[in-house]
């Protein structure tokens, strides 16, 4: 089969980053900006002596292969809906609130929206849900709105990179074809640090910032009905037993839309929601599923990309002189950066590092440190991108600039210094571990 050349690939990555720019800037849909980029791969594809049955198949199969995290997506649309109608939510909110003390309230603003974002899995979800009533309530307390701002934000980031039930976790994991609890496992060294230290740097707000003499009005416990916490108890449980989850999240979506017709919702209102989503808060399926197809068509733009070799060999040119853990970190680390600019996506840099480095990392080292490195890194960067539409939308909702947050959001930066430190650690012990024998 005959390769792309060089000015081919800068071609079609031109195109492709820059109908994704657009779709940004004219807040357009990311699927009709990534349709002109897959259209020139098509064509590269004809160039290379490919037919159009062979093209057909290869997108398929690329399709193929996501398939379960669109599936997820697509349940992840109605998960939030339905433990708004049930009450669910307006309880951990309320719980939440309960337990942020005034006089901790940085730090256990972090905690709080850490908890949130591992059961939610999302940060927009999680950040819609308590981002608004608790920077309501430290306004009310005279504290700084920008740390409450980054200290939500890092919190919410936790789960959006860490949690099982996190879309963009989940979507990871099949990227670079590893279990979900390897990839947990690999995340896990790092992420205890950097949670470790993100709560020292909240707690130091809180020691040296001024006492408060607002207080909180107190929660009620016959305010609270231990009914309503069945879906999320239901989705852990399942996915403690290991049940598949998607089964996990059919079962808390159905448990909540039944408790939701017992609170005297209709169910036509159930259905609207579902579709709609709730106003404030996001999911429903009309708003999901642009995302859908987007990551369908990136699935087939991937498949092409991955069975014609197209930009592999570049890659192994860049990557042949490393002979580090360090320097091979560093450079994965540089190009997810690079795709998180241009890119203005999450799930893009996702797919594109994660299968573009794969062989790589499997033959030098293992994917578990592949997880690891984008984990730290691919998963947040999207987070720090002005124009990233995720950025965007924590920004929107916190209604905080981004640029003002930023430096108060210690997860999301930390983490790629941490991981460089890991693999620099890795690389020496294994020196000594030569040298020793």
């Amino acid at each position: 089969m005959k390769s792309f050349s060089l000015k081919q690939i800068i071609l079609l990555l031109t195109v492709t980053l820059m109908g994704v720019i657009w779709s940004v800037i004219f807040h357009q849909p990311l699927v009709i900006g990534f349709l002109p980029g897959f259209l020139i791969l098509v064509y590269l594809s004809k160039q290379v002596k490919q037919s159009a049955k062979q093209i057909l198949l290869i997108s398929m199969r690329g399709v193929y292969k996501t398939r379960i995290v669109i599936f997820i997506l697509f349940l992840v649309s109605f998960l939030l809906p339905s433990w708004y109608l049930s009450g669910t939510i307006e309880q951990m909110v309320d719980i939440a609130l309960y337990l942020i003390n005034p006089h901790f309230f940085y730090c256990l603003t972090f905690i709080s929206a850490m908890v949130f974002s591992m059961l939610l899995g999302t940060t927009v979800g999680t950040l819609s849900a308590i981002g608004i009533p608790i920077l309501g309530t430290a306004v009310i307390l005279n504290l700084e709105p920008e740390i409450v701002a980054g200290a939500l934000v890092s919190g919410a980031f936790v789960g959006d990179r860490t949690s099982p039930f996190s879309s963009a976790h989940q979507l990871l994991a099949h990227t670079i074809e590893l279990p979900v609890k390897k990839q947990w496992n690999a995340m896990l060294p790092t992420t205890i640090l950097a949670v470790g230290l993100s709560i020292l740097f909240y707690g130091s707000f809180d020691f040296f910032s001024e006492e408060t003499g607002s207080q909180l009005e107190p929660l009620q416990l016959s305010e609270l009905s231990l009914i309503k916490f069945i879906p999320p108890i239901l989705l852990l449980l399942l996915v403690l037993l290991r049940v598949s989850i998607v089964y996990a999240f059919l079962a808390s979506i159905i448990s909540a839309a039944i408790l939701s017709l017992f609170e005297g919702i209709k169910l036509l209102d159930i259905i609207l929601a579902f579709w709609n989503g709730i106003e404030g808060l996001g999911g429903g399926f009309l708003h999901m599923s642009e995302l859908l197809l987007f990551l369908a068509l990136a699935g087939a733009y991937n498949g092409l990309l991955e069975e014609l070799n197209v930009i592999q060999p570049y890659l192994d040119k860049w990557l042949q002189n490393s002979t580090t853990l360090t320097g091979d970190t560093f450079k994965t680390l540089l190009a997810t950066l690079f795709i998180s600019f241009i890119a203005a996506n999450q799930t893009l840099p996702i797919i594109l590092t994660g299968r573009s480095f794969l062989p790589h990392w499997s033959s030098k080292y293992t994917k578990e440190e592949l997880a690891r490195v984008m984990g730290d890194t691919t998963m947040l960067f999207p987070g720090m991108v002005p124009w990233s539409v995720l950025a965007i939308m924590c920004s929107t909702i916190v209604g905080i600039p981004i640029l003002e947050y930023l430096p108060y959001a210690l997860f999301l930066w930390l983490l790629p210094f941490l991981t460089l430190v890991v693999s620099f650690f890795k690389h020496v012990r294994k020196l000594k571990r030569v040298t020793a024998a």
